[in-house]
This record gives structure tokens, C-alpha cells and sequence, in this order.
């Protein structure tokens, strides 16, 4: 629109010019024939003046040309050349129109008028002062009118356009402010754009639905999103943000009366899954526990079920009666005994339940379900615990559970009722030594097995866990001599409490002199983590091991600050990268440089590298081809009893 408005202006001016070109020539032409015909009416004039002369005084007849003509300059003189009268207007200056005049070729000449019976020659000059000031008039007119013609329309034109854009600014304005203000009732009067401008007013139509269509998607982008930040990956379930949502929506300030049991089930195998039979394994072992929960607590009308974190799983049973929930635990505990046997595990989960009532703080029910739990684990397997009074919220259930925990681990440590099994480590080639892992497991005093995981974590929590790794140095070594396995290499973990505890490095110190046969076949693990706690007390317990024949390696390897200062210092003899970094490394560029670089460096200071949890044959030749010492999971080798 603008752009055919500057031509409209160029177009009006470039006619203007052409108009006043015409004029001022045509005006010229008529100017110039005026004059001429002025200056010959005049020499007429003058010529029959002096010819009716009667008098032969210059003078006399100067005055009668001057009162009877308008003069630049006048001469008077006698044929003889005597001059009787003379002036000249020196003051006279050439004029803007003159000057025009001059240049179309009418120049103002001096005129000679000689009269032999007068004896008189007379010449003179017109003055066209007057004359050229109203011509000069006159074409100030001619020259402006075109113009003022010309440029009217484009001003009305110029006018009706800024009239028209305001219109149509208002309207774009006031159908983005009712987008933008979300106001279904707000109807944009695209009619209200003039004829000319149909083409926007569909196009603001179009935009605005295609706006309202993309906000619409965009919500619903937003609602999945929602949606996917408040759902388990895993196991496709709500996850741990959403269950406090939920719990603070409806069971606190309320003012119905709400009341039912809550629960945790712990998948306490997890841990022991992903490191000796992969991460894949764990993950189809947390998607059965959530299948077998769904179905059970299906029967329990409006009851959810969440996933709090990797090994616990949130339940809440509104409206559910202490007694309901015993049946709903047995249900439970016999769909987890009949996976147990098909999975050949030593447990499945366990499950602590606590009755809850409108009001109750979010933090004071789960410690309740934990201590529960806790008191859960020192049972049979997949065994479960009601927590039926509230005062079981408060610390006195925690420090029953705790006692409780406490009775079970001294009982294990005083009857010995652990059992060993072993895990192999594959080397790679026949230049590459490896050993087997020594695993434990803890049982009651009716032979049941406790979750591992949770006992080492309740004797670390109880300070039980120094006498436990003194147990399972002690019973490994004294199978390794009851069985003759004196020519086999065994590894035997131990925790970071009594790597830096002095009263146990004297021990084993001794115990290991006195068996030097067989600490020269022991390979002991601790973290990387725990070592790192304190490289001084880490680096005294190496030496130690090294004097006594024993080595040592670093497990969970790489999830520290690993640097070349801890090589250097601590001087290790295996590293077990930590199971992360082999998880699906076939697919991984960024683990295959990082293991190429740690294989690398280790086996330039004299380090084998060994890798855990590997799960298939595409991450075994991976790992082959960067040159690992050892490989160790559940496609190398199950577990088995030693």
C-alpha cells in the first residue's frame, strides 16, 4: 500500500513539473510578444510626438516623452550630433523575470528615432518595471497552481490511508489483546476493515484460529510434560512428587474426616540384582513388584500406588480398616513368595504398613512406615509389618525397630548364620588374572534370609558393621581351608568404617599372617568412595595388605574425582569400574572413550581393570576390544554357593 502511494506521489509531481514546463514556456512566448508589442506601440507613440514638435527646445520635447512614457534612459540631439538633453537610471537593477525573459531571447535594446525635418535624433529605452512585476505575479501563480492541484489529491489520498491503517491497527490490536487476554467472549469486527483491506481481515481470522489452535497444543504439551515430570520412567507410575501432591490435596486440611493405611514396600534385592545379574535384570525385577502390587491393590476401591524412589513403592488405601490391611499383606506376601521361586531370588520385597488418620504430618508416616519396614526385615521373607498405633509415629516405634535390628544382627554374629557364594570374574585373556567375588548372605534363627542390602545398612546405622566384616573375613578364610581351595584367588569386600578403623587393620593384619598361604589367594574390595574419605589411613591399610601377600582393588570405580594423584598415592592393584559405565556401553561412545582412557592409564602404572555387570554379549566384546583384564555379571556367571 505504501509503495503504490510513493508512486502515485512520483507520478503527481513528474506531471506538475511537465504542467509548469508548459506553462512557464507558453507564458514566456505570451510574455515576450507583449513586450514587443508594447515596445513598437511605443516607438509609434514617440515617433508621431516628435513629428507634431513644434518647438525645436530639446528640452520641452524630453519633458513631453517623460510625462507620456516610462523610461529607462532618453538622449535628444540635433542631426549634428549636439546634444540637447540627456538621462539615464542608474539605479535601475534586472529583475528574477527580466532575467527569464533575457533567456528566452528578449533583450531590452535602445531604440533610435531620427527626424530630418525636426532636425532631431532621439533614442531612448523603455522601462518595463511595471509591466514585468505583474507578470512576475502572474507566473508565481502559473508556476504554483499545478502543484497545489496536483499534491490536494495526495494529501486527501495520504489522509484517508492514515485513517484507514489507524482502523486497521485497532482492529489487530484488539483481536491480539483478546488472544492475549484469553477471552472466549471477545468477538474481534474484522468487518469493521474497509473493502480493500477483505484480504487482512481473513488473514486475521486464519492467524486467529491458527494462534488459538497452537496455544491449545501448546497446553497440552505442557499437560504431558506435567504428566511425564510426575511419572516413573520404569514402571509407568506416579512418582514421589506426585504422591505428595496427592497426600497434601486430600488427606490434609480437610474438613472430611479421611482415614486409611499407608504403606512402603521395599525391593530390597535391587542393589544385589543390578551387580550381579545387570541393570536390565533390576529393572524387569521393579516392573514384576509393580504388576504384582497393581493387581492386589486393585481390589481396594480409590487405593494408589506410587513409586517413591528406586526401591520403594508408595500405597495408600483410603478408607482401609488395621484388619483389611492384614488381608491385603497376605495377599501380597503370597504373590512375592510364589515370584521368589520362579526368580530364584533370596526375597522379593517388604512391606511396612501404618494406619493413618486426617491431618497426619507427610514426614511422621513415612518414618513410621520405615521403622515398620524395619521391623519387616528381621522376619521371614517377603514378610510385612502393621504399625496399628499412633504412637508407633513417634521415636519409641524407630527405637523399636532399631532394637529390634539389633537383636538380629547380634544373633547373626553370635551363631555365625551367614552363608558364602561366589561370582566369578572372567579375564580376558590368559596374560590377564582374575579371582572370584565372595558374596553373603545373612539368615535368622530360623533360617530365613534377610535382605543384604538392609542388614549391612542397619549394622553400619548400629555400628555392628566392623564385628560383621570381621565375621566374614573369618568364616571366608576358614572355608577356603576347610574345602582346599588354597589355589584359587577369592575377593571379600569390605566397608569403608573399618578400612580406616585401626582396631580392625591390626586385626586382620594377624589374621591374615597367620593363614600367609591363603592371604596370598585374597583380593580385598572397598570403594572408591570409602577410600577417598581418607587417602592417608586408605594408603597405611594397602600397605598393609601388600606386606601381608594380599592385594586390593578399587570398586565402584569412576563415580568419585578420579584423578591420577589417587593411582599415584594409593597404588592399587585391580579397579572395578562401576557398573554404569558398562551398561550398555556397545551404545555409548562417551563410556567407551572414558573406559579406553581409564584402561589406558591404569595399565601404564601396572592396574587391571576389571568391569562389573555385564549383561550381554555386544557389552562383553566392547569391553574385550578395549583391552579390560576381566569381566564380571550375570552373562558371565550367576552366583553360587562356595
Amino acid at each position: 500500500m505504501m509503495k503504490n502511494f510513493r508512486t502515485l506521489l512520483t507520478a503527481q509531481l513528474v506531471s506538475a513539473t511537465l504542467l509548469v514546463i508548459v506553462l512557464l514556456v507558453g507564458f514566456l512566448y505570451y510574455g515576450k510578444n507583449q513586450l514587443i508589442l508594447q515596445e513598437n506601440t511605443a516607438k509609434l507613440a514617440i515617433e508621431q510626438t516628435i513629428a507634431t514638435h513644434v518647438t525645436a527646445d530639446g528640452k520641452s520635447l524630453s519633458r513631453q516623452l517623460d510625462r507620456s512614457f516610462k523610461l529607462k534612459s532618453l538622449q535628444v540631439r540635433r542631426l549634428d550630433g549636439t546634444i540637447l538633453y540627456e538621462q539615464s537610471n542608474n539605479a535601475y537593477q534586472a529583475s528574477f523575470i527580466s532575467q527569464l525573459f533575457a533567456l528566452a531571447g528578449k533583450v531590452d535594446d535602445t531604440v533610435t528615432i531620427k527626424d530630418e525635418q525636426q532636425d532631431v535624433l532621439v533614442r531612448y529605452e523603455l522601462d518595463h518595471r511595471a509591466t514585468l512585476k505583474g507578470m512576475q505575479y502572474f507566473l508565481f501563480v502559473l508556476v504554483g497552481s499545478p502543484f497545489i492541484l496536483f499534491m490536494l489529491p495526495v494529501l486527501i489520498i495520504k489522509n484517508s490511508l492514515q485513517r484507514k491503517y489507524r482502523r486497521i491497527s485497532r482492529v489487530v490490536n484488539e483481536t491480539i489483546e483478546a488472544f492475549l487476554s484469553d477471552n472466549q467472549q471477545t468477538k474481534t469486527e474484522n468487518s469493521e476493515l474497509p473493502a480493500e483491506f477483505s484480504e487482512i481481515s481473513i488473514s486475521l481470522r486464519k492467524l486467529t484460529q491458527y494462534t488459538q489452535q497452537q496455544a491449545e497444543k501448546m497446553k497440552a504439551d505442557a499437560q504431558l510434560i506435567a504428566e511425564e515430570a510426575y511419572k516413573d520412567a520404569v514402571t509407568g507410575l506416579p512418582n514421589r512428587n506426585r504422591f505428595v501432591q496427592n497426600y497434601e490435596e486430600h488427606f490434609t486440611n480437610t474438613s472430611q474426616a479421611n482415614y486409611g493405611i499407608f504403606g512402603i514396600t521395599r525391593c530390597t534385592e535391587l542393589q544385589s540384582i543390578n551387580q550381579t545379574r545387570g541393570f536390565h535384570e533390576g529393572d524387569q525385577y521393579i516392573k514384576e513388584v509393580s504388576d504384582i502390587l497393581k493387581r492386589v491393590i486393585a481390589t481396594y476401591r480409590d487405593s494408589k500406588l506410587f513409586r517413591l524412589n528406586g526401591s520403594d513403592f508408595g500405597i495408600l488405601m483410603p478408607k482401609v480398616t488395621p484388619k483389611e490391611a492384614e488381608n491385603f499383606a497376605l495377599q501380597l506376601q503370597s504373590r512375592f513368595n510364589e515370584f521368589q521361586k520362579l526368580s530364584e531370588l533370596d526375597s522379593v520385597a517388604y512391606t511396612g504398613l501404618v494406619s493413618y488418620e486426617n491431618g497426619k504430618a507427610l514426614g511422621e508416616l513415612l518414618a513410621s512406615a520405615d521403622t515398620s519396614i524395619s521391623l519387616a526385615q528381621t522376619k521371614q521373607p517377603n514378610a510385612w509389618h502393621l504399625q496399628k498405633e499412633s504412637s508407633g509415629l513417634d521415636s519409641a516405634g524407630n527405637s523399636y525397630g532399631n532394637q529390634n535390628w539389633r537383636n538380629v544382627i547380634d544373633d547373626v554374629i553370635a551363631n555365625n548364620r551367614l552363608t558364602l557364594l561366589v561370582q566369578h570374574i572372567m579375564p580376558s585373556s590368559r596374560a590377564a588374572k582374575a579371582y572370584s567375588e565372595i558374596l553373603v548372605r545373612f539368615k535368622t534363627h530360623e533360617e530365613q534370609t534377610l535382605p543384604t542390602a538392609s542388614f549391612l545398612a542397619m549394622a553400619e546405622k548400629l555400628d555392628k558393621i566392623i564385628a560383621i566384616d570381621r565375621l566374614i573375613v573369618e568364616t571366608s578364610l576358614t572355608t577356603i581351608k576347610t574345602k582346599s581351595m588354597h589355589d584359587q584367588y577369592f575377593g571379600i569386600n569390605l566397608s569403608p568404617r573399618s578400612v580406616h578403623d585401626d582396631q580392625f587393620v591390626i586385626w586382620l593384619e594377624r589374621r591374615l599372617l597367620k593363614d600367609a598361604n591363603i592371604a596370598a589367594k585374597l583380593v580385598f574390595e572397598v570403594s572408591e568412595f570409602g577410600l577417598q574419605q581418607n587417602l592417608k589411613t586408605s594408603k597405611r591399610f594397602i600397605d598393609m595388605l601388600h606386606r601381608a601377600g594380599s592385594r586390593i582393588t578399587v570398586e565402584k570405580f569412576g563415580v568419585g574425582i578420579t584423578s591420577f594423584k589417587f593411582f599415584r598415592d594409593l597404588k592399587p592393584d585391580y579397579v572395578k569400574m562401576d557398573g554404569s559405565y558398562t551398561r550398555h556401553i556397545n551404545e555409548d561412545k562417551n563410556n567407551q572413550y572414558f573406559m579406553r582412557l581409564m584402561i589406558d592409564l591404569a595399565h601404564r602404572i601396572g592396574v587391571g581393570v576389571f568391569a562389573e555387570s555385564v549383561e550381554t554379549q555386544e557389552e562383553k566384546h566392547m569391553l574385550e576390544s578395549l583391552f579390560i583384564d576381566g569381566n564380571q555379571g550375570y552373562y558371565i556367571g550367576k552366583p553360587s554357593p562356595m
